[in-house]
């Protein structure tokens, strides 16, 4: 294996935020915590695998978190966090990627930028680390006493992911193992490695106590707003009823494609997918496949729905505008719009189907075929990539 593997580490048993479930599996932004930490590193370019390193007694709480990512399949971690860590290094020995970020889990907010900044310094070091300047002052205490000030310059609070050349890593946590380190750059220390200091984000904030959970969820009550358009169109052909927003319309003639041909489903599922950035409908059923060949289109949207959902977004609203001579939409919108809303699990005031005409100018004014527009609006937690 080439390239880079991260390694997200949610082996521990989270018990100090309290609740249920381990913190790692405790909701952020509408998914579970780890979800959130697995999507930053399955959705940015420069990293070709996940490896999750999780608790053996988690396994079902893993498998719901993570359904539908394309990850490595998970190992058991150890006692400490170091055995996890190691563990996770070794089950990768076999294949042995040029590079390994090590990320806990516990921290949500990874940004792209910051797995890229770490990356970049692994070009001319064996190791880097996020971490922000200690700022406050810092005090020595006995008991509820001050006895010290202590010096914080070029002082740092480190973070994770912590990025590393594969081989080095590995060869240090072998070397140390059993040393009760609390981060791999203190193994790496120890082992000789030289580790860079990246910029961090203080958004990239350890979930450990109640407050820090609640800090989470109050960045993802920030969410954002996308907006996705769609835009299809397709020629009559020999037929005798065309499907228009997943309904059956009784028509003279039929529409050309090489599914069903909805235009109006096709038009949405773009919208949605534009919403989220996920490229088109093509990229993920293309019309050069066969095992698309006449398929109903509520196939096509239904996915979109549910890669909407993965990336931790709700559909707030869709507003598709079918242009045509003919058929007449006005007696079927009703029936069109309970359809879609179906699909999508909405209810029916978030969807809107329109028609209108071009005054017999064109292509549409001719009569010979359909087109689509349609609008989607989608509320996504900030920052977070979508898995294709």
């Amino acid at each position: 294996m080439s390239g880079c593997v991260a390694l997200v580490l949610a082996a521990g048993r989270g018990q100090r935020v309290g609740g249920e479930v381990p913190k790692q599996y405790r909701a952020v932004g509408g998914m579970p915590m780890v979800r959130c930490a697995l999507l930053s590193f399955v959705g940015h370019t420069q990293v070709d695998a996940v490896r999750p390193v999780i608790d053996p007694d988690h396994e079902d709480l893993f498998a719901a978190a993570a359904e539908g990512l394309d990850l490595l399949e998970p190992v058991h971690g150890g006692a400490t966090r170091q055995d996890s860590v190691r563990l996770g290094l070794e089950s990768l020995a076999g294949s042995a990627p040029e590079r390994v970020l090590i990320h806990d889990a516990a921290r949500p907010l990874i940004t792209d930028g910051l797995i890229s900044r770490v990356l970049a310094a692994l070009d001319t070091v064996p190791g880097a680390i996020p971490a922000l300047p200690v700022s406050d002052t810092l005090k020595r205490g006995a008991g509820a006493l001050v006895v010290g000030t202590v010096d914080r310059e070029n002082l740092w609070r480190a973070q994770t992911p912590q990025g590393f050349r594969f081989a080095d890593i590995l060869a240090a946590h072998r070397q140390h193992a059993g040393a009760g380190l609390t981060d791999d750059a203190a193994i790496a220390e120890r082992a000789g490695l030289t580790v860079a200091i990246v910029a961090g984000d203080e958004d990239n904030v350890k979930v450990t106590t109640d407050d820090d959970l609640r800090r989470v969820q109050r960045h993802f009550a920030g969410a954002e707003t996308r907006v996705g358009f769609g835009f299809d169109v397709h020629r009559f052909g020999p037929g005798d009823h065309v499907m228009l927003c997943g309904v059956r319309v009784p028509f003279e003639a039929g529409l050309e494609g090489h599914s069903d041909a909805d235009v109006g489903l096709h038009s949405l599922t773009d919208a949605l997918l534009g919403a989220i950035a996920a490229e088109d409908i093509g990229s993920h059923f293309s019309p050069d496949d066969p095992a698309w060949r006449d398929e109903p289109s509520d196939t096509f949207l239904r996915r979109a729905g549910e890669l909407v959902a993965e990336s931790g977004g709700t559909i707030t609203n869709l507003d598709v505008t079918l242009i045509c001579e003919k058929p007449r939409i006005g007696p079927h919108r009703a029936a069109m719009t309970a359809r879609i809303a179906d699909i999508l699990g909405l209810s029916v005031g978030q969807v809107s189907v329109k028609a209108t005409t071009t005054d017999r100018v064109g292509f549409i004014g001719h009569g010979e075929g359909i087109a689509a527009q349609a609008v989607a609006s989608v509320r996504l937690p900030f920052h977070l990539p979508v898995a294709l």
